[in-house]
């Protein structure tokens, strides 16, 4: 992380560029780099790459425990994020993407147990929730991106190791009689398969529910000729000619899939933020830590300069062009906080800029979704909007003077479980100007939530007819009674109430429990369909969240404790 800055300077040269010093000891980062790997080797052949799984025993993110068979920790699904990131933008060449293994005879067995059993129930929790978005982020590249996955198991595939495979496209298994896959978490472990391999299992690959009550309590896994008739992988091949025949289903998945693009791909910053007494600040996006108030204030930057005219300059710009750098940013700064400001619940959102020219940037995105860097910068916006909203904390979305909620900034305060608005100018302001928000093209399609609604077809399920007044009123910058009158605010304040009506919201909000607030806002905020992405997060807050807490799973006598040790669980016996 970086040296400390204080807010985000129009001025400032970008943060990549400023000095930098160490980490704080304990701190977690996710900006990395293909050549700083320790787990991945990631290799190319025309329209194929191949991402190999080759885990560093001793390269675990804390010490305490050793990485063998494959076994991963946080930082091996930090290098998979990013690595599925960079072959979206850098590699618009590559059409399929084999996910395998590097070492003899095993793909992987799943997350480490020692490094779940000595962990903080919290840290347990989010490594589960990034484990499967990043699973999510492979499958919305196979859905959004044309890059299929293919995951070629050349060996056992056990728990967090068949979900990887699971959210691939298409799975071929070594057949030699040893090579099994296997969700054993509930028979070993006292817990859920992540619960995203349970939802993949009977959701996505359609499993019945007897046999996959057989697959979640058989520890030894499922192995060649059953695996394939019950439908747990797509084709099996002999160890003889297992590499040839991945070659060619690599090759046929690359040719059903249509080009992405031309012309080289943009490559990805590695994200150097500035720190300074608890302010985290990039280029657009900084975080002021509270720990005492318990709260973060996030205040996302609209653009410095015009939008390039089409495309192609937009492209030229690279990392630099607004959408992409400042989703980036933001994305880097959820993960931080989940993982480095847990007792930080409630999220304050803020934004500043020209509304104008966010506009202009939305036009672009909007009109030029067939070209694959937009398409790519629409669907990071997207995943990064997605995260914020699964980040277990609470959002108040403060619209004031000099704001800049305009189109995919308005999101924002769309994926806020409230949102504040104040009425007016203030008089000490130095240039009075009246808060406003403003509706673009973006807010009506392609940002669209987990199940699968925009953020304003969730907020008016019940008004459907809304929508299409909203849309005529897209492009013009509403004031505080319009914007509350049209429903896309919460509160509206004037400035001598403001100060002391945000001051008690914010101190009621943290008096609550933490554990029945996201339970009640994970409930809140996906209204209307369920989609496998709900589902898996659904769970995920509930279930797995009280399930990691158990005795039978983390006591002294639980299964994680136990694992491993040569001593049986003790479990209680009471069904809830």
């Amino acid at each position: 992380m970086g040296a400390l800055q204080q807010g985000v300077s129009r001025e400032s040269p970008p943060a990549d560029a400023l000095a930098t010093e160490e980490p704080v000891e304990g701190e977690i980062t996710f900006a990395t780099h293909p050549e700083r790997y320790r787990h991945w080797h990631l290799s190319f052949d025309g329209p194929v790459a191949t991402l190999a799984l080759d885990i560093d025993e001793g390269g675990g993110l804390r010490p305490g425990y050793e990485l063998k068979l494959n076994t991963y920790d946080l930082g091996v699904d930090i290098e998979l994020h990013d690595a599925v990131q960079r072959l979206r933008f850098e590699h618009p060449e590559v059409r399929v993407v084999v996910l395998t293994s590097a070492k003899e005879r095993i793909f992987s067995a799943g997350a480490n147990i020692q490094m779940l059993a000595q962990s903080p129930h919290g840290f347990k929790v989010n490594f589960c929730k990034f484990t499967n978005e990043t699973r999510n982020g492979i499958e919305d590249a196979s859905l959004h991106s044309g890059q299929r996955y293919l995951a070629a198991l050349n060996g056992p595939a056990a728990g967090g190791g068949y979900e990887l495979a699971l959210a691939s496209d298409h799975i071929l298994l070594v057949d030699d009689n040893a090579a099994a896959v296997s969700l054993p978490e509930v028979a070993l472990l006292g817990v859920l398969p992540g619960t995203g391999g349970l939802t993949r299992l009977v959701d996505k690959r359609k499993v019945r529910r007897d046999l996959a009550d057989v697959v979640c309590t058989r520890a030894e896994g499922t192995r060649g000729t059953r695996a394939l008739e019950w439908g747990l992988v797509d084709e099996l091949a002999p160890r003889s000619t297992f590499v040839e025949a991945v070659a060619r289903r690599a090759v046929e998945l690359a040719g059903d899939c249509a080009p992405r693009g031309t012309g080289p791909g943009v490559a990805l910053p590695v994200l150097s933020p500035s720190r300074t007494n608890g302010v985290i600040a990039h280029r657009y996006v900084r975080a002021a830590v509270d720990p005492a108030a318990r709260t973060v204030d996030i205040t996302v930057a609209g653009p410095e300069r015009e939008c390039p005219a089409e495309p192609g300059a937009a492209r030229a710009e690279g990392a630099d062009f607004w959408p992409l750098r400042m989703a980036l940013e933001l994305d880097d700064t959820l993960l931080w906080l989940r993982f480095n400001a847990a007792t930080c619940g409630t999220w304050l959102l803020h934004t500043s800029g020209d509304a104008d020219l966010v506009r202009t940037f939305d036009d672009l995105l909007a009109a030029h979704g067939d070209d694959w860097f937009v398409n790519e910068v629409v669907g990071l916006l997207r995943r990064v909007l997605r995260r914020l909203e699964t980040s277990g904390r609470s959002m108040f979305a403060l619209v004031e003077p000099h704001s800049c909620f305009a189109g995919t900034l308005l999101e924002l305060a769309l994926a806020a479980d409230r949102s504040y608005m104040a009425e007016g100018a203030f008089e000490d302001d130095s240039e009075p100007a009246e808060a406003r928000v403003v509706l673009t093209g973006m807010n009506f399609g392609r940002l669209e939530m987990d199940n699968g609604l925009t953020r304003l077809g969730a907020r008016f399920l019940g008004e459907p007819s809304r929508i299409d007044r909203l849309k005529e009123l897209s492009g013009h910058p509403l004031e505080a009674a319009a914007a509350l009158e049209a429903g896309l605010v919460t509160f509206v304040y004037d400035e001598i109430d403001w100060e002391d009506e945000i001051r008690v919201a914010v101190e009621e909000r943290t008096s609550f429990s933490p554990d029945a607030l996201t339970g009640m806002e994970a409930n809140l905020r996906f209204a209307g369909p369920e989609t496998c992405a709900t589902k898996i997060f659904g769970r995920l807050s509930a279930w797995q969240n009280w399930i990691f807490q158990r005795p039978n799973a983390s006591g002294s006598e639980g299964a994680l404790r136990r694992y491993g040790t040569g001593s049986a669980p003790v479990f209680g016996a009471e069904r809830t």
